[in-house]
Order: structure tokens, then C-alpha cells, then sequence
């Protein structure tokens, strides 16, 4: 159903890629499914979905699995069965073990004017005490034009200030397309164009994460930690919502969020 063939492959790829391990996978999911997965993401107003709109991030999206349409379920069930992480883990060298709640997986939507700031996603699952390890990320929109933006952007690290460098690579938005990375390499990753469609189409993805038994020096991180965009780094009000929106307890009201 995957093309788990092409990361086999490509494993020592993925090791070595920088800024952080990553592979590009195109064609990943059989092309009859991915057309079907794609026409089930709902509307980007559906008032089912989280909404988040502030100054790091314009996205809907949905981990519930009781509104999931029936491909869309099927198709998610089985990126977290045993046979696949099983897979996964023997490529990879990893111990892994899938996230059956979804936490921050799911649907992704972008709308025009969509973005999302460089950011490290959290390191401990704050339901299971696992540290996340591994991303995939599956791009569904069909149609989607290079200058309509959304590119997925990958971040070096700068180790005395522990924040992006630079833009070392750009993943162009392809149907089908998916991305595999480790987030344990300070990954800082994100949008790093901003949609803009003219209203003529939404990005859309599908997430699911998988977690490791997590070392012993590992970084107790909860929540993600945003960093500013060009435009607006040394602004204090920013800074401060950054901040923010990183405690675990001060981010339920520093972001817009909606059902």
C-alpha cells in the first residue's frame, strides 16, 4: 500500500541528508488511495476541525478518529499496525512504536495565507512518556502548483543560540509526495513559503508520528518550540508569544482554536 521499498533503499540516504536525517519519497501511497485519501479531507471551513490562527501558524486540523471517512481510518490504522512500524524499525535501526491517539497527527490543512514559523516539535508525548522520533508526512493536494508555496523547509541549527541558522533545503509540494525525517537532530522544520493560492486550492496532509523509549539525557520538551521568521525576529511581542506558547500550561490561550 506504501512505498516503504524506496526508503529501504535510500536508508543510508537518509542518515547522511542535512540538515538532519530525511528522505523524499514520491509516489507513495498507491495512486487509486491517495486520490481517494485526498477527496475525503473535509472543507476547510467544516466547523469540526482546530483552527489556529496567530502570528506563528494558519492551519486547521483534526486527529479525531471517529470523523475520519472510511478509506482515511483504513489508511491510518494500518501506517500504525505492527507490520508497518515493525518495518520501518528494522530500516531505521530504531525501536519504534506507533501513536495510535494521533497526538498532533492527522488531517493538515493550509489555507491561502497559510503558514508555520520554523519550530522543533515537542520531544515527550505527554500522554505516554515516549520521545517522538520519527515524521511522516503525506501531501494530498492534487493540482498543486510550485508557485502556490507551501514548501516544506528545513532548518540548520545553531548550536549557541539553539535556533535555526539557515534554510539549508526546500521540499516542493507534490501530490503524493511524502517526507520521512528525525525529529532528534534539533530538526528545525516548517513552511518555509507561505501559501498563496488566490483561494484556488488547499494544502493538505496527512501526519502520523512514531515514538521511541527515550535516552536518558533527553530533553523534557512538551509543547513545540516556534521561532520567529525574518520579519519578525528582536520583536518583544513575538518573543513573548513564543514563549508562551511553548509552556505547557500557559499555551491553551496564546493560540486561536476552534471546533
Amino acid at each position: 500500500m506504501i512505498n516503504l521499498d524506496f526508503l529501504e533503499k535510500e536508508a543510508a540516504t537518509f542518515q547522511s541528508a542535512k540538515p538532519f536525517p530525511h528522505l523524499i519519497i514520491d509516489d507513495f501511497v498507491d495512486e487509486s488511495i491517495a486520490v481517494t485519501l485526498s477527496s475525503e479531507f473535509p472543507n476547510i471551513d467544516d466547523a469540526g476541525l482546530f483552527s489556529y490562527s496567530n502570528p506563528l501558524e494558519k492551519k486547521s486540523a483534526l486527529n479525531d478518529w471517529n470523523r475520519f471517512p472510511s478509506t482515511t481510518y483504513k489508511f491510518l490504522e494500518y501506517l500504525c499496525s505492527e507490520s508497518v512500524v515493525a518495518r520501518l524499525s528494522q530500516i531505521l535501526g530504531i525501536k519504534l512504536y506507533p501513536d495510535f491517539g494521533l497526538h498532533g497527527g492527522g488531517w493538515h490543512m493550509h489555507p491561502d495565507g497559510g503558514k508555520l514559523n520554523p519550530h522543533l516539535d515537542y520531544s515527550i508525548h505527554p500522554k505516554l512518556g515516549l520521545q517522538r522520533r520519527i515524521n511522516l508526512i503525506i501531501y494530498l493536494s492534487q493540482d498543486w502548483q510550485p508557485d502556490f508555496g507551501g514548501h516544506f523547509g528545513l532548518w540548520s541549527n545553531d548550536p549557541k543560540t539553539s535556533s535555526p541558522l539557515r534554510l539549508e533545503s526546500e521540499v516542493e509540494i507534490k501530490f503524493n509526495r511524502a517526507v520521512i525525517f528525525d525529529t532528534t537532530f534539533m530538526s528545525w522544520h516548517g513552511l518555509s513559503r507561505q501559501v498563496s493560492t488566490d483561494g484556488k486550492n488547499i494544502r493538505k496532509s496527512l501526519a502520523v508520528y512514531y515514538l521511541c523509549d527515550p535516552p536518558s539525557d533527553v530533553a523534557s520538551r512538551e509543547r513545540a518550540l516556534y521561532a520567529p521568521t525574518e520579519d519578525q525576529k528582536n520583536n518583544p511581542e513575538i518573543e513573548d508569544f513564543i514563549r508562551k506558547r511553548a509552556d505547557s500550561q500557559l499555551y491553551k490561550d496564546h493560540y486561536v482554536s476552534k471546533k
